[in-house]
């Protein structure tokens, strides 16, 4: 009899602890009871930011004149990088602007980094001048002006400083942070991961891709580039290109590069343009028409 009544006990006691674990949800409605047991939603993923309205820009002409007459007001060492470079405050008389000046002009027999060895090193502020005037040729429009000029009585390359800098590929890699037009910003990425192979650069870490307010990609700082490889670094990045881009590609030639490019560099980094141009042009064609689109 005493077993009896200790098993009665014991049901006595789950049926009231069972009443007492229904009673949150008892008094809620059917929506609300589901809300409640269910999950709660995963943490949202980061909104992209806006673009903003871009920033009119003087034609390439003005910036020109304006980098290879005005005078220096003040200069401050830049914030990024490893090259010594400089940011300066610099007027005409009518306009005042930033420009970023470059006077390193190394050569090593054998460089060694984290990416292994390389020969006939070179970092030159000649390449910042060269990979603007190549960009030009075909259209890509993604590197600031830059001219040849002095400092300090040193030769240096006088480059345009980006205005409206929102954050580089770093700080938006750090941040998760989303372009509100994916497509634009890939197209965009594409075309400076073939431009880098173009001019065999390799040096494009993710401090020196900036974006622009307007979410405009600007490539920066071409010191370690225009390497005299004849061959892809990375085939694997030519993906696609810009139908404008490909047309003025395909028309580079060795008397065109020799003439806008001849103060900057040797007949074996022309020779070495020509023929990265050859293989990127070969494997954009191999594709057809899924290779090409307009910007």
């Amino acid at each position: 009899m005493a077993e009896m009544r200790e098993r009665a006990r014991v049901m006595v006691s789950a049926l009231s602890i069972a009443l007492v674990l229904a009673v949150p949800l008892a008094g809620l409605d059917a929506a609300s009871q589901e809300r409640a047991a269910s999950p709660g939603p995963a943490a949202a993923a980061p909104a992209p930011v806006p673009a903003a309205a871009p920033t009119p820009l003087p034609s390439d002409a003005e910036i020109e004149r304006f980098l290879k007459q005005a005078k220096i007001l003040k200069t401050k060492g830049t914030k990024k990088g490893v090259t010594d470079s400089t940011q300066a405050t610099m007027t005409d008389g009518t306009i005042t602007h930033d420009a970023h000046i470059q006077t390193i002009d190394e050569y090593k027999r054998e460089f060694r980094s984290t990416l292994g060895v390389e020969l006939d090193f070179r970092d030159s502020w000649t390449y910042n001048v060269a990979g603007y005037k190549l960009d030009r040729l075909i259209g890509l429009n993604m590197v600031p002006v830059s001219v040849p000029g002095h400092y300090r009585s040193n030769r240096a390359a006088i480059t345009w400083w980006v205005d409206d800098v929102m954050m580089d590929e770093g700080d938006r890699t750090k941040k998760s942070i989303e372009p509100p037009d994916k497509p634009m910003w890939s197209r965009q990425f594409t075309m400076m991961k073939l431009f880098d192979e173009l001019i065999a650069n390799t040096d494009r870490n993710l401090g020196n891709i900036l974006y622009t307010k307007d979410w405009r990609l600007w490539a920066i700082d071409h010191t370690r580039a225009f390497r005299k490889h004849t061959t892809l670094k990375n085939p694997a990045s030519v993906t696609r290109c810009d139908r404008v881009v490909f047309e003025k590609l395909k028309l580079l030639d060795r008397a065109t590069l020799k003439k806008e490019l001849g103060d900057y560099l040797d007949d074996g980094h022309i020779k070495g343009i020509l023929a990265r141009r050859d293989l990127i042009v070969k494997k954009i064609e191999s594709m057809g028409p899924a290779g090409l689109f307009d910007r």
